[in-house]
């Protein structure tokens, strides 16, 4: 498994292997990117978790937290994402 990203979020990590780099949620192949959205279509932390319940809330809140000290980094892989989709 990969190490960490940051002690600032030890819940998040980056592997070149898995979504190309893109950080995720440790143990899981959910991305920050997916929290985002998520919470941007379900409105709430609580329907998140249970959007991810293999994922717990900590580690949710962790994720929307590493976006907003990363927003203009996440923002490209959604836009980059939303590209791809069209």
């Amino acid at each position: 498994m990969a190490l960490p990203q940051s002690r600032a979020f030890p819940r998040i990590f980056r592997d070149p292997n898995i979504l190309h780099g893109e950080p995720v949620v440790v143990g899981t192949r959910v991305s920050v990117r997916a929290v985002v959205l998520a919470l941007r279509y379900d409105g709430s932390i609580d329907e998140v978790v249970q959007h991810f319940p293999h994922v717990e809330r900590p580690a949710i809140e962790e994720a929307l937290a590493y976006y907003q000290a990363h927003r203009a980094e996440i923002d490209e892989y959604i836009r980059a994402n939303q590209d791809d989709a069209d």
